[in-house]
């Protein structure tokens, strides 16, 4: 078994134990850094990060392979990167880049295949001159978003 599938692993048996709190990304460095970056569909807790970090740091062993370990919640301001993000934070606005559009809106649902966005625009009136208010919506398929975003409003 190589030290990435050990370390995998663990981060499975470690996750086990808190349905609520899902893998991120997990990346091992060439000179051995695991770096684990966790979320949770309940917000993530410092202790969530403690309790999976014990359990890779205590199964492993410095003897067989040096290595150092950082376990970390998704940051503010980071993209979406799967789809179990968009659907926790469904009801909070996103700014969804979508190749050379941008588009900042509400996520107003999200499924396995796509996300729904509702936002106001501008638009010249359909008769007369000048511009109205539109509501609009759409659904996007995950493949067509190059990056998602949560924005923070205080």
């Amino acid at each position: 078994m190589t030290f990435k599938e050990k370390v995998n692993d663990l981060l499975t048996e470690g996750l086990q134990d808190k349905p609520a709190v899902f893998l991120i990304d997990m990346i091992i460095t060439e000179s051995f850094k695991i770096i684990v970056t966790l979320d949770s569909d309940d917000g993530i807790l410092l202790q969530d990060c403690i309790d999976i970090s014990r359990v890779i740091e205590n199964n492993l062993d410095r003897e067989e392979q040096d290595f150092s370990l950082e376990v970390a919640s998704v940051g503010v301001g980071s993209p979406l990167k799967i789809i179990r993000q968009y659907k926790k934070n469904v009801g909070r606005k996103l700014i969804v880049k979508l190749g050379t559009d941008k588009i900042e809106a509400d996520l107003v649902a999200a499924n396995d295949e796509f996300i729904t966005l509702a936002w106001e625009a501008r638009e010249p009136k359909k008769i007369g001159k000048g511009k109205e208010t539109v509501q609009k919506r759409q659904e996007i398929p995950y493949s067509d978003i190059k990056e998602a975003i949560v924005t923070v409003t205080f």
